[in-house]
């Protein structure tokens, strides 16, 4: 096996060179996107013909939050980053903790190989910010594992492999130093899809695919969330890019068959869900710039604030299965205050409406956010940021909590 491409003693064979691309959605939104699929002969090193390049980020962030309806579990996702659906409820004793940790650090590997017109890419990334009971504790190492987050391949028009659902736009997210941040009013999955992009015009472009189904349940007397894996249909997402001179906006959307096995046989119901999205800038200045989105739908709720509302509700002995109907969005300010130092202010909110009769108590009904944040790039590939957050959850027997997080984020992209 030959490598070619790698001068010795050198980290410029690992270069990293800046493209406009939809910026990855999570950590921060990096004002400098980067395109961290490899390129033959532009950067990374050359084994038989097949271009590999390494990208990633080291990042740590510093939390300290306080719910005022009670404590968060150790170790829950909740504590890592916002996810509302965490947020507790019903406890007059609130709490307050403070966590620290690197999770978020991320490593990505590209390929790149020449075959006829086109090229056979692939992409594999991973970080530690997997689920608990994957995890290592924080006692003395705090060692977590490696967990999935992207691994497809591409060649020319087709996608193969998992990758952010079609139907999210990616580029309308804030910027934030949280994993996610208007996590509720954001339409949010990565999974495995087989996808198709066609090109309609220099502006327009409209893209199809197929994805995995997986409906998320509860039942009438229980507000835990059930994965069902009864799903025989495939769900149907695509998304129409409209990118004119004046901003870029998406208008994505998705169909299922929700499906869960009974003592009695399946239950089925149809879902649907659309989402309108888009990035404006304004005012001339190089970090001025709006945000949305905007999502209805019914029988989504997974696709929807880390599936805070259930995709449907299960009566087991009548066999029946109700979607629960959502409406969720977010909008975002973001302008330039002086050099490289830059102020996000954010809203996003989600409301889940239950049929009568389907409607678990402790189930959410509605969850909302706000959050103010300051960005400062002190030098290339080098961000430091501070945010405030306040969430609120509410659940079907009226009552709701509070979060209150104060957050530092240190970031380095290479």
């Amino acid at each position: 096996m030959q490598v070619a491409n790698v001068p010795s003693g050198t980290a410029k064979a690992f270069s990293t060179s800046r493209q406009t691309v939809p910026p990855t959605p999570d950590g921060f939104v990096a004002e400098r996107p980067r395109d961290v699929t490899a390129t033959p002969g532009r950067d990374g090193f050359t084994v038989d013909g097949t271009t590999v390049r390494l990208t990633g980020q080291f990042k740590t962030v510093a939390a300290s939050s306080r719910y005022s309806g009670g404590a968060m579990p150790t170790e829950s996702i909740g504590r890592d980053f916002y996810s509302p659906a965490f947020i507790p409820v019903g406890d007059p004793v609130g709490s307050h903790d403070t966590e620290l940790g690197a999770k978020q650090t991320r490593l990505t590997i590209s390929t790149a190989t020449p075959i006829g017109n086109h090229e056979l890419k692939g992409l594999l990334e991973m970080d530690f910010q997997v689920t608990p009971g994957t995890q290592a504790n924080q006692r003395v190492v705090n060692g977590y594992n490696p967990g999935l987050r992207r691994a497809f391949l591409t060649y020319g028009r087709f996608l193969a492999g998992q990758e952010f659902t079609t139907w999210q736009y990616l580029p309308a997210l804030p910027e934030t130093t949280d994993f996610v941040g208007p996590a509720e009013g954001t339409v949010f999955a990565r999974q495995a899809q087989f996808r198709y992009t066609q090109p309609l015009s220099s502006t327009l472009s409209l893209a199809a695919a197929v994805e995995n189904p997986e409906t998320v349940y509860a039942t009438v007397a229980a507000p835990v969330t059930i994965s069902s894996g009864s799903d025989p249909v495939p769900d149907f997402a695509t998304r129409l890019n409209w990118k004119p001179g004046f901003g870029e906006f998406s208008l994505g959307g998705v169909v299922r068959r929700l499906t869960v096995g009974t003592a009695t046989g399946d239950a089925h119901a149809f879902g649907w869900g659309v989402s309108l999205a888009g990035k404006v800038p304004f005012g001339g200045g190089r970090y001025n710039d709006a945000r949305f989105m905007m999502t209805a739908g019914d029988g989504v709720g997974r696709y929807v604030g880390f599936a805070l509302v259930p995709d449907a509700i299960l009566a087991p002995t009548a066999g029946v299965l109700k979607p629960v109907e959502l409406t969720a969005g977010f909008a975002a300010v973001r302008i330039g205050l002086f050099g490289t130092v830059r102020s996000s202010l954010a809203y996003s909110f989600q409301n889940g409406r239950y049929v009568e009769g389907y409607r678990p108590l402790l189930d959410t009904k509605s969850a909302w956010s706000g959050a103010f944040n300051v960005f400062v790039t002190p030098f290339e590939d080098f961000d430091v940021g501070v945010e405030y957050r306040h969430g609120n959850r509410a659940i079907n027997n009226g009552s709701s909590g509070n979060l209150d997080r104060s957050e530092l984020s240190v970031r380095y992209t290479f």
